[in-house]
């Protein structure tokens, strides 16, 4: 085997993924795609048939497929969600995912759902909370989790510790997975004024599944990540940083408004895998 083949059999071990969203369905069943996996939004198929899952089955059988939530609301006072836990449990039966992950979050309260990922309060009663549903979810599912690292715009003035060292405690103690998106640390870090890579230094890498990197909308005196902008130059430096850091962890691009041509979405995936691949050479 050459050194390329050895290369390229590495790439597709760790593997390179985009968002699966309906715009570029043609594409990606006209023909195969340079595509290692797709990572669909879970809540989008949460449906008792149709279209929609007659699509993921199609693309399921040509690629593996990762779940990623925005509903689970590990975070809320409010009860778990049996129900949206037992249809979650069957999509997931349904695709046989490589990686089922959600947000440290919540996203309402009294039943209400607001659609949205609040931040969580840094505390260690929030913590407590957080490791008990966690522990939870996953007995539930009889499976391990990954959840992702928020981007927030406020912070709590009873917080006790930093975001990184909740993530690893809370990874820790619940015996689940984290979800590393490199933008929302780089925005974060701007919003909240901390250093993104001393951050990265304080998540564990035994602990990460998956990495995510993503477009974000800068508006000089905060940043907000709304995935509508190619990824910006900081973000890939902050991900060769990760890569070179925590080794060859599947990695994917989130797309989800303002869609270019899926060709300049590809091009964008593979100067993801040239800066990895850079990125394991200095490591090494």
């Amino acid at each position: 085997m050459t050194a390329g083949e050895k290369e390229a059999d590495r790439d597709r071990a760790q593997g390179f993924g985009l968002g699966l969203r309906t715009v570029y369905y043609p594409e990606i069943l006209e023909s195969p795609q340079p595509v290692d996996w797709f990572e669909i939004i879970s809540e989008n198929f949460m449906v008792p048939g149709g279209r929609p899952l007659a699509m993921l089955d199609r693309i399921r059988a040509d690629y593996p497929i990762r779940m990623h939530g925005v509903s689970l609301s590990l975070a809320s006072a409010d009860p778990l969600d049996l129900d949206y836990l037992r249809a979650l449990k069957k999509l997931i039966a349904r695709v046989e995912p490589e990686l089922v992950s959600d947000h440290l979050a919540w996203t309402g309260a009294h039943g209400l759902n607001l659609h949205d990922l609040l931040p969580t309060p840094l505390t260690r009663e929030a913590l407590d909370h957080c490791v008990e549903r966690a522990a939870r979810v996953q007995d539930f599912l009889g499976r391990r989790i990954a959840l992702e690292n928020p981007s927030t715009y406020v912070s709590f003035a009873d917080d006790e510790m930093g975001e990184a060292d909740f993530l690893a405690e809370l990874a820790r103690r619940a015996d689940c997975l984290l979800l590393l998106d490199v933008n929302n640390v780089h925005v974060s870090a701007f919003n909240h004024g901390f250093d993104a890579k001393s951050y990265l230094d304080r998540i564990p890498k035994e602990r990460v599944a998956q990495i995510h990197v993503a477009g974000h909308s800068d508006l000089k005196t905060h940043k907000i990540d709304t995935h509508d902008h190619p990824v910006s130059d900081a973000v890939w430096e902050l991900f060769s940083y990760v890569r070179r850091k925590f080794g060859p962890i599947p990695a994917m691009i989130e797309r989800d408004d303002r869609f270019p041509p899926f060709s300049e979405l590809l091009d964008e995936l593979a100067f993801m895998r040239r800066l990895a691949q850079a990125g394991e050479r200095v490591a090494a």
